[in-house]
């Protein structure tokens, strides 16, 4: 049985995915937070119940690539298509959203070839970036001429294609101790983030993403001038 535990994870994430891209459709943006925050759980804990059950597989990874497919890939895309289309633009100009989409694909089948990303990432991790595209239509309540624009819609969708598919190093979150010295600086990623999204709500999550940025920039830096 145990062996089919972390694929039940993975297709939990799936589901959830799948819930919120239907809820999105209808503008219920709260619930489509909801179902990220789901699949991101289970998302994390696939791989590693899996590492701890000793039962990875090729088809765990295949699998775990598709449902991230859906749920950080297509659903944020349908996110940015509604909110392109709350700009009354050309229909044709909301489809723009689902570049998300399609770079969200480039960015999955180039971790699952890149050797390189065995423990770290090299591009914005797809999980992070939905989280960031599902806070936009939240922001827009408070700041609609910030956000309901197509120009600055249409500036993010290329933004967040960019740093998909980047050559920027970014820490994972996956500890191989749980000693302060060596994950420092993402137990203080931790720390601020919570903080931020007490204090700020979903305007933190902007903000979030780029302290991931920042500190993922002066991690690999510390870790250039130790091996130096």
């Amino acid at each position: 049985m145990k062996k089919h535990i972390p694929n039940t994870l993975t297709c939990l994430n799936l589901f959830s995915g799948c819930i919120g891209i239907l809820f999105a459709l209808r503008g219920e943006f709260l619930v489509t937070f909801y179902c990220v925050l789901a699949s991101g759980v289970f998302d994390f804990f696939d791989g590693m119940v899996a590492r701890a059950l000793h039962v990875k597989s090729n088809i765990g990874k295949e699998l775990d690539s598709l449902a991230d497919v859906v749920s950080f890939g297509f659903l944020p895309g349908t996110v940015m298509y509604m909110l392109l289309k709350e700009t009354d633009v050309s229909e044709y100009w909301a489809y723009l959203g689902f570049v998300i989409t399609v770079f969200s694909a480039l960015r999955l089948a180039k971790f699952n070839v890149d050797e390189r990303q065995a423990t770290d990432f090299i591009g914005l991790n797809t999980p992070m970036n939905t989280f960031f595209i599902i806070s936009l239509p939240f922001i827009a309540k408070d700041y609609p001429q910030l956000i309901i624009n197509p120009w600055g819609l249409s500036a993010i969708v290329l933004l967040s294609s960019f740093l998909l598919v980047s050559e920027i190093k970014l820490f994972s979150m996956k500890l191989s101790s749980l000693g302060w010295k060596e994950n420092q600086l993402k137990y203080i990623f931790v720390i601020i983030s919570v903080v931020l999204l007490f204090v700020l709500g979903f305007l933190a999550l902007p903000c979030v993403l780029l302290l991931y940025i920042v500190l993922s920039q002066v991690h690999f830096a510390r870790e250039r001038n130790t091996i130096a």
